[in-house]
């Protein structure tokens, strides 16, 4: 009995963890596809991307 309860642990954290890693994965992708995008946009943006506004 007590097995078989350690076997039914072990495979919920496994699904837990892999389900986990796959988000994770996601996740970082986004965020590297967001930080090309923001790149990207900083780039193409008109006029020095560090001017203070006209009323400093």
């Amino acid at each position: 009995m007590r097995i078989a309860y350690q076997d039914d642990t072990i495979e919920t954290l496994n699904q837990t963890i892999t389900a986990q890693w796959k988000q994770i994965d996601m996740l970082t992708r986004k965020i590297a596809e967001l930080g090309e995008r923001l790149q990207e946009a900083e780039t193409n943006a008109p006029g020095p991307a560090n001017e203070r506004p006209p009323h400093y």
